[in-house]
């Protein structure tokens, strides 16, 4: 069996705020394998995102990765150096950002872009080679060559997130993490993006860790998902458990808020809200911190965290709902 190629343990993420702490992630594990497909999913503010930009270091104060590890090729990514760490960025490790058009540079061209991060790498060919390379980049993503002589503001949305893909994986990386890269663009631009990248990420043979809110892609993109709530994960499963057999009550009520075509053909359900709102990071409430909207809390959930614990073979989840034989049998104990 083949070994992990990223390895999160106990990763712990905090924001000094004029009111207090506020921990953005909170003791999250997880492993990545090789040339396998990832995904975080959980409302905003879960702390998928703080995840993502932990596992690169890009946590700018006042914020602070608190503790844990952060493994990639034998590695700890959180003891390197500043420049040990800037190295392995695009390298071994790079990112898809959330939004485009921040992202990239408005005053220099796609062309002008690229190279900049093939030279911080140590890419040091002659520019008709790079320009090459670049081309063929481009090509990859779906784009004509001549979009390298152009500038951000001259893309469209879609061709703006395929120059920042072209970006993350110019170096070839081993792991590359997907910020919700289609969520400002239309539902076709958006499935021809992750067409795009799917495909690029199966012929680099990279794995990738992909973070959003639609489930529904989800389930088309990743093979195992990972449901974050309050900083936490709160179950981890294969695509297939997770729609349908999801364990924790969270999960569940994600689930059932999805739309399917059989219940609007047969208008036989209507997609379930999550009653409440997420609660606020400066003030969780004690023991689980879905305790205040989960329509199955019981006496536990007010004083104990659950932590997160094998129920079934590939299922994971963190819940007072199953005991030592359900966790064996993944039948619940309550409900």
């Amino acid at each position: 069996m083949s070994e992990p190629v990223l390895t999160i343990k106990d990763l712990r993420v905090s924001y000094q705020t004029p009111k207090g702490k506020v921990r953005a992630v909170d003791g999250v594990s997880f492993s990545l394998m090789p040339s396998e497909r990832f995904g975080l999913v959980g409302e905003s503010g879960s702390g998928k995102t703080t995840t993502a930009l932990a596992l690169l270091r890009l946590i700018k104060p006042p914020g602070v990765i608190e503790s844990g590890e952060v493994h990639l090729a034998g590695k700890n990514l959180l003891s390197l150096s500043e420049e040990q760490m800037r190295r392995v960025r695009l390298a071994e490790l790079s990112m898809i950002p959330q939004g485009a058009m921040n992202s990239l540079n408005p005053v220099a061209t796609v062309n002008n872009q690229i190279i900049d991060g093939l030279r911080d790498h140590g890419v040091n060919s002659p520019k008709h080679v790079l320009n090459e390379r670049i081309a063929d980049l481009l090509k990859r993503v779906g784009l004509e060559p001549s979009v390298a002589d152009m500038y951000p503001h001259e893309l469209s949305g879609g061709m703006k997130q395929r120059v920042t893909i072209a970006i993350a994986i110019s170096m070839g990386p081993k792991v590359i993490v997907a910020d919700e890269p289609t969520s400002a663009l239309d539902v076709v631009i958006q499935m021809q993006v992750m067409e795009t990248l799917i495909g690029l990420q199966e012929e680099l043979g990279a794995s990738l860790v992909m973070i959003g809110h639609d489930m529904g892609l989800m389930a088309q993109v990743v093979s195992r998902i990972g449901v974050m709530y309050a900083g936490k994960l709160v179950e981890v499963g294969t695509v297939r458990d997770i729609l349908l057999s999801p364990l924790h009550p969270y999960t569940q009520l994600l689930v059932e808020s999805l739309p399917s075509m059989e219940s609007k053909l047969t208008r036989t359900r209507r997609p379930r809200g999550i009653p409440g709102i997420t609660p606020s990071l400066l003030d969780l409430p004690a023991g689980c911190a879905f305790r205040p909207r989960c329509p199955k809390a019981i006496e536990q959930c007010s004083t104990i965290t659950p932590p997160l614990e094998k129920v079934r073979a590939d299922q994971w989840t963190a819940c007072h709902l199953y005991g030592e034989t359900e966790k064996q049998d993944g039948i619940p104990a309550k409900a």
